[in-house]
């Protein structure tokens, strides 16, 4: 009897746990208080319904971040790689597969009217045709900065030397030919009135405008070609009728260079995208840092001839990562001298001047001159100084002149001399046999740039310097262009325009005239 009763029980509750497992519901309705009533067997029921919870606050603010990262990232990857916003284009050359072995001429004008010395011929190429040959090769673009653009015969003195213009004008119809051929022509520089880059901007030349007085309160003294990204020109020259007939000049072609070229290139993208700003990019593109420097020299051949060789820029601000300063190119160079430093520039000036505050600020500038003094005194390297004497001479030039020229009184193993290169047949152009020259040889390198040796050059003025140091070694075979260079500079020594101090009294009476004109000038 008790055993029925508790099978009974039992089969009671699972008959009940059945039907609560397989319930029969009816559709839920909605109570007055926003209860959900489901309907089961003999009883109701009532749940309430999830509510989305609000997302943490810490969450909004991760999110926030990561989407202003984000944003940023893609503005960066735009800013240093996006070619069309620095003004480039993509090219085949790159680093890992331009050219080394590469060929160097050295190019000059030589004025006729300035006749050189017996048996010194020069080995260079004249200017005018080194020139054109870089426009014979140019296939695809030509790029060009110069500080001047006075091809034409426009001002006086031109007109009355037509001849001499010839030259110049020639050269301006080639650059006009370029449309023809299918050629990019685009130039950097900084002056806005000039007509011939109007006229060449009506021929399809891209001219963009670099605000120096803007972004340094200086000026645009930069003279190179690129051509094609393989062909190079440096040297003292300007795009200026007189570079190419009444001046002598001095500078470097290189030809099949690319890999020297695309660094100049990139050097050229900085002036480039520089155009409409007043100021210098916080940001730098990785188109425009240096491939190579003073620590890191390109090694190339030059004429089947080992050395090493890198462009320097200047001023400071002009110079992004891995760009080597001129000042500090033209140190290298000095201090690598073993037994001689020979100098050519038009002006020589260890000074800076400036307008601060409304007063005329006048400082030494010792870079430079503190190396000469130092490679003469100290390690008894001979050291010769050939500077243009002319009208815009500065007075003190001679005082820092005599200075240098005196360490050497009463001292063994010490020679410094400073001669003046002066053409005295000037005419009514001031310029005329006018030594543009600027560069710096030594026993075993050569510096050609643009900047003469005045502090205010190298402190705010835009240019460019190439720095060639030789290899020498057993296998080497002819002359290099480091000798070429010294044959060129010992040729102008000993012409007979260059004078010594002691002889030169109208230096000296011109030196009290200008010295007291800048007085009155500056109280």
């Amino acid at each position: 009897m008790e055993l029925s009763e508790g099978v009974r029980l039992r089969d009671l509750q699972e008959e009940r746990t059945s039907a609560a497992s397989l319930p029969s519901l009816s559709l839920p309705s909605l109570g007055s208080n926003g209860h959900i009533a489901v309907q089961q067997q003999g009883f109701t029921v009532f749940t309430r319904p999830q509510r989305k919870e609000k997302p943490d606050r810490s969450q909004q603010k991760c999110v926030a971040a990561f989407a202003l990262v984000c944003c940023c990232a893609v503005l960066v990857a735009l800013i240093f790689s996006a070619v069309d916003l620095w003004g480039d284009e993509e090219d085949s050359i790159t680093e890992d597969n331009c050219s080394r072995d590469c060929r160097i001429t050295l190019v000059e004008n030589l004025p006729e009217d300035l006749p050189l010395p017996p048996g010194s011929e020069s080995q260079s190429l004249p200017l005018s045709l080194g020139f054109h040959a870089l426009l014979d090769r140019a296939e695809h673009s030509v790029e060009v900065v110069s500080p001047v653009w006075n091809l034409q015969p426009w001002d006086l003195a031109a007109r009355h030397d037509a001849a001499a213009a010839t030259q110049g004008q020639h050269l301006l119809q080639r650059l006009l030919d370029l449309k023809a051929r299918g050629v990019k022509l685009k130039i950097a520089s900084s002056l806005t009135n000039s007509t011939e880059l109007k006229i060449l901007a009506e021929h399809d030349a891209e001219v963009r405008f670099v605000n120096m007085s803007a972004i340094t309160r200086g000026e645009l003294k930069s003279s190179f070609w690129i051509v094609d990204r393989k062909h190079v020109y440096i040297g003292s020259a300007d795009m200026d009728w007189r570079s190419l007939s009444k001046r002598k000049e001095l500078g470097v072609m290189l030809a099949n260079c690319s890999c020297l070229a695309l660094d100049l290139h990139r050097v050229f993208s900085f002036y480039w995208q520089l155009q409409h700003r007043d100021y210098i990019p916080s940001i730098w593109s990785w188109k425009v840092i240096a491939l190579y420097g003073k620590h890191e020299p390109l090694e190339l051949q030059l004429n089947s001839t080992w050395a090493s060789a890198y462009v320097s820029s200047s001023p400071d601000s002009f110079c992004p990562k891995g760009r080597s300063r001129d000042v500090d190119a033209v140190q290298h160079v000095i201090q690598s001298a073993r037994s001689f430093v020979y100098i050519s520039v038009t002006d020589y000036l260890p000074l800076v001047n400036r307008t601060y505050r409304g007063a005329f600020v006048v400082r030494y500038w010792s870079p430079i001159d503190e190396v000469i003094r130092e490679a003469v005194l100290l390690r008894g390297v001979r050291v010769l100084l050939l500077i243009s004497y002319w009208n815009k001479t500065h007075p003190l030039t001679l005082n820092f002149a005599t200075s240098l020229k005196s360490l050497c009184i009463e001292l063994h193993n010490c020679s410094l001399e400073v001669k003046f290169f002066e053409r005295k047949e000037q005419r009514d152009d001031i310029q005329h046999g006018l030594n543009h020259n600027k560069y710096i040889v030594t026993d075993n390198a050569v510096y050609i740039g643009n900047h003469d040796w005045v502090g205010r050059e190298f402190a705010i003025n835009a240019g460019v310097g190439l720095m060639i140091q030789m290899k020498h070694s057993l296998e080497d075979r002819g002359i290099t262009i480091v000798e070429q260079v010294r044959d060129a500079f010992q040729r102008d020594w000993g012409s007979r325009y260059a004078k010594n101090l002691k002889n030169e009294d109208g230096i000296h009476r011109h030196q009290q005239q200008q010295l007291s004109e800048l007085k009155r000038q500056h109280g």
